[in-house]
């Protein structure tokens, strides 16, 4: 236990067991709602290919970040971390991958 959940655990507000399962329902909650958040932007991308609002540099940077967090969530053994961090890689690869490919607009030419 951390100083934290120690003093909270001590001061008669919640035992160890109860702290550790709010604890854990807090974690799913913000997973979901960090993860459902990208539903809109991924459906939006893909239906109407619509891509010119997008950052690639930030959508790159963000993708990687989210792989890494699944790499730390497997090395922790945390079901909550894995799954959100899954389904948050595979949307905001999609949405990198629709920027890369519609993306590029054309260079018009001055004459």
């Amino acid at each position: 236990m951390n100083e934290i959940t120690s003093t909270v655990a001590l001061s008669g507000l919640a035992d160890p067991q109860t702290l550790s399962a709010l604890r854990d329902a807090i974690g799913i909650i913000a997973a979901c709602l960090t993860t459902l958040s990208f539903v809109p932007q991924a459906w939006h991308t893909l239906r109407t290919r619509d891509v010119s609002g997008i950052s690639l540099t930030m959508y790159s940077v963000f993708t990687l970040g989210v792989a890494l967090w699944l790499v730390y969530g497997v090395i922790l053994g945390a079901w909550p971390v894995i799954i959100a961090n899954l389904v948050t890689l595979a949307l905001a690869a999609t949405i990198l991958t629709m920027k890369l490919r519609f993306g590029q607009a054309p260079v018009a030419i001055r004459g």
